[in-house]
């Protein structure tokens, strides 16, 4: 497969629903978490954790825990991305422990999605689920703080992209509000 250009990644990227019953290999997963370990992190400090999930009954539990999303337990794989506030915070503080482990996971899983994307692999960031819950059911430490639920396969259906605001709208020139025609 020919490498894809980034911006036709990013352009492209869609968040799947309904995934095919083809397997997604270890290889592929490893590939993906090694794309998130390469994002951007504050101090280095590369505050993730990855779990992967193939038991269909954890999954189920993590549907449960995401308010119903029953395409969750349909994926072959699920990585659930987690921070280690404990480890932000003993290089930046409160504002490592609130906002730059947050700001790298992120960084990470966008990193997995596009190349997921690449891979052929369809994935979707899931953020609406309760945390307590999917902490419970996947066993995570309490200073360690599920952030996304992403599941993995092969896309069953190619939705249509969504719309988005004009790079008129949204830029600022020197202070917000400041547009420049």
């Amino acid at each position: 497969m020919e490498p894809l250009d980034v911006f036709e990644a990013i352009r492209n990227r869609r968040s799947v629903r309904a995934f095919t019953s083809e397997t997604v290999s270890e290889e592929e997963v490893k590939r993906l978490v090694d794309a998130g370990r390469w994002a951007p992190s504050a101090g280095n400090i590369q505050p993730w954790e990855f779990i992967i999930v193939r038991d269909a009954k954890i999954k189920r539990r993590l549907v449960i825990a995401a308010l119903d999303q029953t395409f969750i337990e349909e994926a072959p794989v699920v990585i659930v991305v987690c921070a280690d506030e404990r480890q932000s915070s003993m290089g930046y503080g409160s504002r490592g422990l609130t906002l730059y482990c947050l700001q790298d996971t992120a960084a990470a899983i966008q990193n997995m999605l596009l190349a997921a994307y690449t891979l052929g692999l369809g994935t979707c960031w899931i953020g609406a689920f309760h945390e307590e819950e999917a902490r419970k059911v996947l066993k995570v430490p309490f200073d360690v703080r599920p952030i996304a639920i992403i599941p993995v396969g092969y896309p069953a259906e190619k939705p249509s992209a969504p719309p988005k605001r004009s790079i008129r709208e949204i830029t600022h020139y020197e202070t917000f509000g400041r547009k420049i025609a």
